[in-house]
């Protein structure tokens, strides 16, 4: 067994291939080939369709099996020979037979088989249908229906008592099932589909399609052939396909396409894996053997190519033992080769060293610049006990949903801006806060400064140092000035700062887009523009240059005016005469101090309204920014409530899924907490969890209201209240900006069988019923793999066998598995496309290609009963005492 023969796939077969003669003989035409033409023309027909396997079927014939058999078997293609034939009820069968049976063989089949007639394949045996059936088994063949719905059909003679034969397993229809719909009164498809009380069979019998290929150009018909699933077309695998038709039987009408995101291969070199390589299958791949011998290595290593960290902490510490026992010591190395979701189904290769990063190739060889989590974004691999660990962690056990949650980045994008402008309108709003309070001040001293100045003028002191009010109100003025000139030229800068770069329309970026005439005419506008504007600007920096020079001019002559006032108010200071202790020209001092104050502070006055209105905007700009949030949320909500809904329906009474908008109140403790509030420590905050509902917007508004509002609505004893009250401004727009998370509640139906279905919640679950409801969230829809260690722990066997493993037949079809397992349900009631059987020599995991393939292998099947089953003798010893 070569590596191409490592897993089943489907192989395209043609099952009722008629030689040269047949169209002659049966059809009444010719179709203008001799023997030779006709075998020939018949190979280049499969070869052209990819059919690998013939069952050749003439009307009570095997004359030429032998000459086109000869021409088949050369290219690769399997011959199962055989014949059509009738039993005394008229009813058609087409009989096949192993690959290595000769036309001797065959011909003692057919005279076992009491043709009424053997020199005439149409008169039928005398044989009935329930004995000839019977006959074909015991002679180790195979037998089906041949165009059961058409004249001399099983179903078309109503031969119900025959239908139910357990060893009848197989009939032919012409085409796809519903194409039958409505004939004869729905008849055919209802007993195709086993709901015909009648036709009832505990096992469906297999459908498929194998028309009468008389002619070569007949293959061409998709009603010709049908797929059937083996690990190498033999027809030892072809009749052990036929005990699970529903995973190794497609007509052309169902067939299922290949996973986005898949694991073609594996090689390990170095370690104890050292030589290991694997083909893996596109569906379900297992990984059985004994303890130790390396299964756990093997998908630890896949992980390691990843570089995707375990979720569990043990899980780390167990990841980072295998790897450094069975990779590091030898500085070994595992290569991947990847189809990849998230680059539209590109191949490239994954290899890793230890010791460094992995290193991602294409097709090409080159070294791509992507890591191997961005190949298969949506990868997931749990080692040994990690879902156990998982199902401890409430956060880990939530990130699971998150891709089945609706990812709107509209949301994301919409929510993050506006995010941003809250924290620059608070940024704002605190500043202008600060300026109204400070201009509020000073306007509050204003008439306490007057009055003192009162006072002076009682003492004569104003009438003597007349010109100091005036002075005072020239140096504010003047220092107003020089603000006004430096506002002009900040603005000069700004605009400077926000000419655009035009090199993102350039030539290169440009180069190859459909519509280039017109960038390139957009192009000269702004190029036309930014010109226009950055003259503009030098002439202005020129200009504010020539103010600043004429402006310093003006300032310095002014500063020389101010120095002999200041020398002749000098000369009058120390006129004054002495007051109250104080010497005259303290007094003037402390005049000239007030008076410098009062002509300060006096224009704030009329600055007062414009920062009231200020406030008044920012306030209004951050309601509206505050109600886009909250628009938002409902929006988001609404979305997830949606989803959640859809899951749930998805998962089919198994789970429910429920989000509760705004439950996780963490944040709002964290964040007072935060605010490390007098008196305040955790437990005084219980009373936000036992809140019926909870807003930081409704929260707000009474600290707002005060601390007497707060115990009235809210019930806070007054230490708390008193606490909450005496936020900063910043702290409480900070809290009304606070986002609570939702929750999403997770329910397991632990009813089994029919039972009205009885949901928990996954806190209220065992450990095994949480490891339970994890599994079905990660058998859910995913176009990127899902590797698993021990999926069964924790986990009993019926609810494996009645549920995981009937979600993985379906699931596999569209999505690629890999289990290491010590259960035998996995492998084989889940059909696995791959089994890889480890075993050690000299101390290091070995997996042959001989030991790898699926259950239709004999080596495969009887490694699997004997690891998984104990053994033939233990299997049927437990069978007889289950009396089953």
């Amino acid at each position: 067994m070569d590596d191409h023969f490592t897993f089943a796939r489907f192989w395209r077969c043609a099952l009722q291939v008629n030689p040269f003669s047949y169209q002659g003989a049966f059809r009444g035409s010719d179709h203008g080939f001799d023997e030779a033409q006709y075998n020939e023309a018949l190979l280049e027909k499969c070869l052209a369709h990819d059919v690998k396997v013939v069952g050749i079927a003439d009307h009570g014939s095997v004359a030429s099996v032998d000459s086109l058999r000869k021409v088949l078997e050369p290219k690769g293609i399997v011959v199962f020979p055989g014949f059509e034939i009738a039993a005394n009820d008229k009813t058609h069968y087409v009989c096949l037979f192993s690959e290595d049976t000769g036309t001797q063989q065959l011909e003692r089949y057919l005279g076992n088989l009491d043709l009424l007639d053997p020199a005439n394949g149409v008169r039928p045996s005398r044989l009935s249908s329930e004995h000839l059936i019977d006959k074909v088994d015991q002679l180790g063949g195979f037998i089906y229906a041949a165009h059961c719905t058409q004249d001399s059909g099983l179903l078309k003679n109503r031969l119900n008592h025959v239908w139910t034969l357990p060893k009848l397993r197989a009939a032919q229809i012409p085409g796809a099932l519903e194409d039958l719909a409505g004939i004869e009164s729905d008849f055919y498809r209802r007993v195709l589909k086993n709901n015909d009380n009648a036709y009832k069979r505990e096992r469906q019998v297999a459908l498929i399609n194998a028309k009468d290929v008389a002619k070569p150009a007949d293959l061409e018909q998709s009603g010709a052939t049908c797929l059937i699933k083996m690990t190498r077309p033999t027809f030892a695998a072809f009749k052990v396909a036929f005990l699970d038709p529903a995973s190794r039987i497609r007509l052309n009408s169902k067939v299922a396409k290949n996973p986005i995101g898949r694991v073609l291969s594996m090689a390990v070199t170095g370690g104890y894996l050292d030589g290991l390589k694997v083909n893996f299958s596109d569906h379900l791949n297992t990984v059985i053997g004994g303890r130790g011998t390396g299964k756990s290595t093997l998908l630890e290593c896949l992980r390691f190519a990843f570089n995707l960290p375990p979720k569990g902490k043990q899980a780390q510490k167990l990841h980072q033992e295998i790897i450094k026992e069975n990779i590091g010591r030898a500085a070994g190395r595992v290569e991947l080769v990847v189809v990849s979701s998230a680059q539209n189904g590109k191949q490239y290769t994954v290899s890793r060293r230890h010791g460094e990063l992995p290193v991602v190739r294409d097709v090409n060889g080159d070294v791509s610049t992507m890591m191997p989590r961005e190949l298969l974004p949506g990868l997931d691999i749990y080692g040994q006990n990690e879902i156990y660990e998982l199902a401890q962690d409430e956060a880990s056990r939530l990130q699971l949903l998150d891709r089945f949650l609706p990812q709107d980045r509209n949301y994301e994008q919409n929510r993050l801006d506006a995010q941003k402008r809250l924290k620059e309108n608070q940024l704002k709003f605190v500043e202008s806060l600060s300026e109204l309070d400070d201009v509020s001040s000073e306007l509050n001293r204003l008439p306490n400064l007057e009055e003192q100045l009162h006072d002076y003028e009682t003492l004569g002191v104003a009438e003597k140092l007349a010109t100091t009010s005036l002075l005072a109100r020239e140096r504010v003025l003047v220092g107003t000035a020089k603000d006004s000139l430096q506002s002009f030229e900040n603005a000069l800068a700004d605009l400077r700062r926000a000419i655009p770069d035009l090199c993102f329309i350039n030539d290169e970026a440009i180069e190859g887009v459909p519509d280039r005439d017109a960038l390139v005419a957009m192009r000269g506008v702004l190029e036309s523009l930014k010109v226009d504007f950055e003259t503009n600007v030098t002439e202005m920096e020129v200009f504010i240059a020539g103010s600043q020079a004429q402006f310093t001019i003006e300032h310095d002559a002014w500063l020389l005016a101010v120095q002999e006032h200041d020398r002749d108010l000098e000369k009058e200071l120390r006129k004054l005469p002495d007051t109250a202790g104080k010497s005259g020209q303290e007094i003037g001092a402390a005049y000239q101090i007030l008076q410098g104050d009062i002509e300060r502070i006096r224009p704030l006055g009329a600055k007062l309204p414009g920062h009231q209105k200020q406030r008044e905007r920012l306030e209004q700009e951050r309601r509206n920014i505050l109600a886009e949030l909250s628009d938002l949320r409902s929006l988001r909500v609404d979305a997830l409530q949606k989803a959640a809904k859809r899951l749930t329906r998805k998962l089919d009474g198994k789970l429910r899924i429920e989000v509760v908008p705004e439950a996780d109140r963490s944040p709002l403790v964290a964040y007072l907490l935060g605010c490390k509030l007098e008196g305040i420590a955790e437990k005084r905050l219980a009373w936000i969890e036992e809140q019926e509902t909870i807003s930081p917007s409704l929260l707000v508004a009474s600290i707002r209201e005060g601390s007497v509002m707060l115990q009235l609505e809210w019930g806070l004893t007054p230490l708390v209240a008193d606490a909450l009250a005496k936020l900063q401004p910043s702290q409480i727009m900070e809290l009304e900006a606070l986002e609570l998370e939702h929750r999403v509640d997770i329910s397991l139906n632990v009813a089994h069988g029919n039972a009205e279905p009885l949901f928990r919640p996954l806190n209220k679950l065992s450990t095994g019923q949480q490891c339970t409801a994890i599994l079905h969230m990660l058998l859910l829809d995913n176009i990127d793999p899902l590797f698993m260690d021990q999926p069964e722990d924790n986990l009993d066997n019926a609810f494996i066998a009645e549920r995981i493993v009937t979600e993985l037949r379906d699931a596999k079809t569209n999505r690629q598995f890999l289990f290491a397992t010590h259960n035998a349900n996995i492998p084989v009631f889940g059909d696995a496309e791959w089994i890889g059987v480890f075993s050690t020599e000299e101390n290091r995991g070995c997996l042959e290609f001989e030991a790898q393939g699926s259950i239709d292998v004999a080596l495969i099947r009887d490694q699997v009963a004997r690891i998984l089953e104990g053994g033939r003798e233990a299997f049927i010893q437990r069978m007889e005492k289950y009396e089953f």
